[in-house]
């Protein structure tokens, strides 16, 4: 290790365990090597070294799957390169089934290997006994095997990491603590430690549980809380060898890996035990563990001895408690920091440190280089979370059921139930005496659907047609045929001001949103590669202000993208005003009725066409009434002042009773929008997705000669022609249930995958979007029209029909 601590870097990185030595090596890699990695212990010392090590390479979404397949291609290389072994072995993996549920979710398991070419097969009780035969199989429905996965020494990956990095010029200094992070005008200048300062340009938070500490150095939030997480290790069993494949029970909660002919046998418990607020870690805690709790641990080993029958008679040679840090939403955070620029994060990583620490080090270096992530990274963005995301009471009690999701069956839908109800809109109490079912989005408290007087508004949980189908069935029918009004106050919300808000704003957005003064304009905003960063609804309310409305989820990373993107010399700020508003939706065929009740506006299709917003009193109250749709019919998207809202709700209510008006929820909306074809950020439009591939040519002013970000690579991907492309399709049988995520074939072939899907009641049956790919070809309308389509649901294979156009009023008669 290094001995004299240098005065000045390009790039100082906190924290030496698995992630912050996969960034240094990976820095050096990219050619980044005037790097420092500082470690307050010695390396792999503080959560890394009792890591269990388990690398499992299938995930739930495609980018993370391949963060992991990366990571195993790495260690399997290391010693190569660096003469260290990474101790990895691939030996594959086990995953059983005690349930039909859970066997459900491993058939869409396998479904998923193939959309990612990945290998993976079903197996009958009997079979997954040839693979592990020291477990007992009589209670299992099935199981899968997965031959990709794999299992890593913790230690010895971080060693050879870093001393990959040391080989390309990095620094590493052990025993040398962060005592602050030196900012100036909100961007980083170094680091002080117990041995002095350092001056850098780059400092990169991988302080393991410690983050939230040294993210708070530097005033930025990053929301996770230690939970005490456990494993044993048992002597010698007959039977295990070093060959052994990882078996996971996840009925049981519960994980096996060979070690030194025993088993390391961890889990996930329901319900975790967190650990200290993340502000009183104590120093040191150097390769130290927390007292025994075989009480806690009780609900494990009692699985464990159902599965594995031998170690009702095999002794235990060690009870490892080690704290390790979990995120509110069981993803881990990566990527710079929105508060102070050039200062990076990579924590969080609820457990699965060892298996994605290769390719989420990469992704993070990538960032760190190229000044962006040059994938998906859209769910372990640290812009994902808001400040009151740090609040450390909130935290202690999320955590406590974060980490049991590990092994929970991944119910469709789920919805958090700790530290909850968090956000709430003006109307949240109204919603609750209608008897809503809330979900959450960002903190919002959101009604997903309304449940009949005297019914328990609750979620039972399914594969299959849930119990909630016929209320939000009627909620899509109202708004089809009647009135529906939906309380989307969840919508960020923002305002671009000043002199030079119209040019900045015609950089960042796709379409052209340079309209005269009440118009409301649908946008993409890109990337330099010209893929989506946001998709958003820009109305001119004034010559110097513009009102943005976005999804719910992305307003940290919406501002932030603003704010680093205006050209320099521009004078344009940006305002967030998402909690001064409240938003009602009105829509339907009687919307129109139902507002003039209340307004002396003229509200007729010539006076107040579709994209027209503007003030106009409704009721007692002033509210800014934007003419637009997201479930494709006629309607307007209210925003009233928070002191107003509960005001116009009551008035709207009171107004629709003779027109039958309902209530509706985002459930509703999903299914309303997909039989349309609308949309979403973060399904259908993300950083892997370009307009061309989306469809949504329409909302880019490629027929003007303005100039807008990630123009040029547009301009290249519709000369190429897209490889993939969005579809809308509906499942021809109406006894399918589908959830987003299926595979489609084609002909018989991998075709594509699921993003959205929901009931549709207007159609009859599941509706949905998908991207479809010709296996690198280009994909145009013929080849489209020219394939016979199937879904494949838990395993079963239904019929599609696949369309380039909505499903539902494809000429927009209905909106008009």
């Amino acid at each position: 290790m290094s001995k004299t601590l240098p005065s000045r870097t390009h790039v100082v990185i906190i924290g030496g365990g698995v992630i912050g030595t996969s960034v240094a090596y990976h820095l050096t890699k990219l050619g980044y090597t005037d790097v420092v990695l500082l470690e307050q212990g010695q390396l792999s010392s503080g959560t890394t070294w009792h890591a269990a090590g388990l690398v499992g390479q299938l995930r739930a979404s495609e980018s993370a799957t391949r963060i992991v397949q990366y990571s195993t291609q790495l260690y399997a290389e290391l010693e190569s390169e660096t003469g260290l072994s990474a101790g990895y072995k691939q030996c594959g993996g086990v995953t059983v089934a005690r349930t039909e549920d859970r066997m459900i979710q491993l058939r869409r398991t396998v479904a998923n290997a193939a959309a990612y070419g990945m290998e993976c097969e079903l197996l009958t009780p009997e079979q997954a006994l040839e693979h592990y035969p020291v477990m007992r199989v009589d209670d299992l429905v099935g199981a899968i095997w997965l031959p990709g996965d794999g299992k890593a020494n913790p230690t010895d990956l971080t060693m050879s990491l870093a001393k990959g990095a040391r080989m390309r010029g990095a620094q590493v200094f052990e025993k040398t603590r962060v005592l602050d992070v030196l900012t100036h005008d909100a961007r980083v200048t170094g680091v002080r430690t117990d041995a002095g300062d350092i001056e850098a340009e780059i400092v990169v938070n991988c302080a393991g549980q410690w983050a939230k500490q040294v993210g708070a150095m530097a005033g930025v939030n990053v929301p996770l809380h230690s939970a005490e997480h456990f494993y044993v290790v048992s002597e010698d069993i007959a039977g295990v060898h070093p060959d052994l494949p990882i078996l996971r029970d996840p009925d049981g909660y519960t994980y096996f890996k060979e070690e030194v002919g025993g088993l390391v046998i961890g889990g996930f418990e329901p319900e975790a035990k967190p650990w200290v607020s993340p502000d009183k870690i104590p120093y040191p805690f150097e390769f130290q563990l927390l007292d025994e709790d075989w009480d806690h641990f009780e609900i494990l080993m009692d699985n464990a001895l159902l599965r594995i029958p031998a170690l009702e008679v095999t002794g235990i040679k060690k009870f490892y408690n080690g704290p390790e840090s979990f995120t509110p939403d069981n993803q881990f955070i990566l990527g710079e920091a929105p508060e102070c620029a050039n200062f990076f994060v990579g924590a969080g990583f609820n457990s699965v440190g060892i298996a994605t620490s290769g390719g989420a080090g990469k992704a993070l270096a990538e960032w760190i280089v190229n000044g962006a992530p040059t994938g998906d990274m859209t769910g372990v963005d640290i812009r994902r979370f808001a400040a009151f995301n740090g609040n450390n009471r909130w935290l202690h009690d999320r955590v406590a059921e974060v980490l049991g999701l590990h092994y929970e069956v991944p119910w469709p839908n789920r919805e958090m139930t700790t530290a909850r109800p968090f956000r709430r809109s003006p109307v949240h109490h109204l919603l609750v005496q209608a008897g809503a079912n809330f979900g959450s989005r960002m903190g919002w408290e959101r009604a997903n659907f309304f449940a009949p007087a005297g019914t328990d508004p609750v979620i039972e949980y399914t594969w299959g047609k849930p119990n909630w189908l016929a209320w939000s069935a009627a909620e899509q029918t109202s708004t089809r045929t009647g009135v529906t009004v939906f309380d989307q106050t969840s919508f960020s919300k923002y305002l671009v001001v000043g002199p030079d808000a119209e040019a900045a704003l015609q950089w960042l957005c796709t379409a052209d949103v340079g309209v005269e003064i009440g118009r409301a304009v649908y946008t993409g905003m890109l990337n330099a590669r010209g893929t989506y960063e946001s998709d958003v609804t820009v109305t001119r309310t004034g010559a110097t202000e513009f009102l943005i409305v976005s999804s719910a989820a992305t307003t940290e990373r919406d501002k932030d993208h603003i704010r680093t993107n205006i050209p320099d010399g521009l004078t344009a700020t940006v305002v967030d005003v998402t909690s001064a508003y409240a938003v009602f939706g009105v829509m339907g065929p009687h919307s129109r009725e139902v507002l003039a009740t209340l307004t002396d506006a003229d509200l007729s299709d010539a006076a107040f066409g579709f994209g027209t917003s503007r003030e106009i009193g409704l009721g007692y109250a002033t509210v800014r009434a934007t003419r637009i749709t997201y479930v494709g019919e006629l309607g307007w998207e209210i925003y009233v002042p928070a002191e107003f809202a509960v005001g116009v709700y009551e008035d709207l209510l009171a107004a629709g009773e003779r027109f039958g008006i309902h209530r509706g929820g985002y459930y509703a909306i999903d299914s309303l929008r997909l039989e349309k074809g609308y949309r979403a950020f973060g399904r259908e439009l993300t950083p892997s997705e370009n307009p061309v591939e989306a469809g949504l040519l329409f909302a880019c002013k490629l027929k003007t000669d303005i100039d807008f970000l990630g123009r040029d690579a547009v301009e290249k991907a519709k000369a190429e022609g897209p490889r993939k492309k969005c579809v809308s399709f509906r499942v021809d049988d109406p006894e399918a249930m589908l959830w987003g995520g299926e595979l489609i074939v084609r002909d018989g072939a991998v075709a594509g995958q699921v993003t959205s899907a929901a009931w549709g009641e207007t159609t009859g049956g599941c509706v949905g979007l998908a991207y479809l790919r010709a296996g690198g070809a280009v994909i145009d309308a013929g080849w489209i029209a020219d394939g016979r389509y199937q879904v494949n649901v838990g395993g079963t294979l239904f019929p599609i029909t696949v369309s380039l156009k909505p499903l539902y009023d494809p000429t927009n008669a209905r909106i008009r």
